[in-house]
């Protein structure tokens, strides 16, 4: 029995090598399959907006492919290590490690230790890469495809109340003075929460107090008269700082600057549970790549000619899926305080950490 954790370098080499090119290839067939479907449902949208044509299609592409590899990366770490634990126990290779005195765990090391790489490379895509993709796409969006957003600072659907009355923005940029919004509605309400006046404008700008709306268009809802009353100031009340805090998206904040919001949030007593949830979540899905082999291992051991192969990588995957299942179930229950926050994020990663670890000891160790 060897006493090391890896085998040796070459055996090592050949399986995070042979691991590896199987993540790759199944996470390339993914996002291929899932991008063409995806334009297929957003192609109509995304060409009838005035002008837009190929070049808006490939762009769109180019935000959302992130989306897909972040979100896809773990299942193709799973499909790879079925792939890979099944073709080494039919091809008898399997049996030749555990013959030379390898473990089971010695046998994983070089799929552990290339999952870990490959997570630990996911969380730098998703915070640099993935962060400002979905800022830039929701901006977008939120135009309904229209002029696109020149850079990915952008805060898409923003609702901010004063008082009674209500502000809303399709997207908001720039920060402090210099802020700005693009298609406003303010909604004035009587005391009853009756609308009794509707104000769209393309642009609002920061007056220092209140928002100065341009080219305005006013619905009255008593009278139904529509008027063009010109330049109107709003929402003297609201302040660029308020609007920082109201628009905070984890989903577009890398993990440094969220922290920054959440301690923004807590500074001025608002509720963090959610934003701590995803906090913590975006180094416990990455982390989620390393999980993979040890669920999928049972497809690696057991007699090929058994006839049981097939039924273990079965059980392999329903494993890796109900990991995911029970994810995301902690994390919409940490969203909205079911769950302490650290427990939503990690209560899924360590409790299949010990179902893994079982099952592995139980039926090889």
């Amino acid at each position: 029995m060897q006493l090391e954790f890896f085998p040796s370098k070459t055996l090592t080499f050949y399986l995070a090598r042979l691991f590896f090119v199987r993540i790759l290839a199944v996470l390339v067939m993914l996002v291929l399959v899932l991008m063409m479907l995806d334009l297929l449902s957003k192609t109509g949208d995304i060409l009838a907006a005035p002008g837009n044509g190929q070049a808006e299609l490939l762009r769109y592409a180019s935000l959302r492919v992130p989306q897909l590899i972040q979100s896809f990366l773990p299942y193709s770490v799973l499909l790879a290590t079925l792939i890979t634990l099944v073709a080494l126990n039919q091809n008898s290779e399997v049996i030749a490690m555990k013959a030379a005195g390898l473990s089971a765990h010695q046998v994983l090391a070089p799929l552990l230790l290339t999952a870990g790489l490959v997570a630990v490379v996911s969380f730098g895509f998703n915070e640099r890469v993935v962060t400002r993709a979905t800022a830039t796409l929701k901006a977008w969006e939120a135009v309904e495809w229209g002029a696109a957003p020149a850079h990915s600072s952008v805060r898409s659907n923003v609702y901010l109340t004063d008082g009674r009355n209500v502000l809303t923005a399709a997207t908001i940029t720039g920060s402090g003075d210099q802020i700005s919004m693009e298609n406003v509605t303010w909604y004035e309400r009587a005391d009853g929460g009756m609308i009794r006046q509707e104000v769209r404008a393309p642009s609002a700008t920061y007056s220092n107090p209140g928002w100065r709306l341009t080219d305005t268009v006013r619905f009255d809802i008593a009278t139904a008269v529509t008027d063009n009353p010109g330049p109107l100031l709003v929402g003297r009340d609201l302040t660029p700082d308020q609007i920082e805090l109201e628009t905070v998206d984890a989903d577009t904040e890398p993990f440094w600057e969220l922290s920054d919001s959440i301690a923004a949030y807590e500074a001025v007593g608002r509720r963090t549970s959610e934003l701590r949830a995803k906090w913590w979540h975006k180094l416990s899905a990455p982390l989620s790549a390393l999980l993979m082999p040890l669920l999928g291992s049972i497809a690696a051991f057991g007699l090929a000619r058994s006839g049981q192969l097939f039924l273990r990588a079965i059980v392999g995957m329903a494993l890796g899926f109900a990991y995911f299942v029970v994810d995301n179930a902690a994390l919409a229950m940490g969203n909205f305080g079911g769950y302490p926050p650290f427990l939503a994020a990690w209560a899924p990663f360590l409790l299949f950490v010990l179902i893994g670890e079982t099952v592995l000891v139980r039926t090889e160790e």
